[in-house]
């Protein structure tokens, strides 16, 4: 027998644009920092260029993780301002009617 729950959340506060903006500008920043950081690490490391150089290795995940960070917060912001222009149809749909 399966059985289940629904659960209602009725305190959840809508995100405000400038938020979110604010959350796009730190992710875009991190991701930034990131990419020099692996940079700097890859070019310190080429030296010995094999899978036991740890700081290459190091570097090259820095290098991948800024790109995941960047694209988290470019989607973060896209979903956002995609959710507005739905609530403003709606709203303005709302009053035509």
């Amino acid at each position: 027998m399966m059985t289940t729950k629904t659960a209602t959340v009725s305190s959840v506060k809508e995100s405000e644009p400038g938020n979110i903006r604010k959350l796009v500008a730190a992710t875009t920043v991190i991701a930034w920092a990131a990419l020099a950081i692996g940079l700097i690490l890859c070019l310190m490391n080429l030296g010995e260029f094999n899978d036991r150089n740890t700081g290459l290795m190091v570097g090259l995940g820095f290098l991948v993780g800024s790109v995941h960070i960047y694209v988290i917060g470019t989607a973060m912001g896209l979903v956002q301002t995609r959710i507005n222009k739905l609530k403003s149809e709606q709203s303005e749909q709302h009053t035509d009617e």
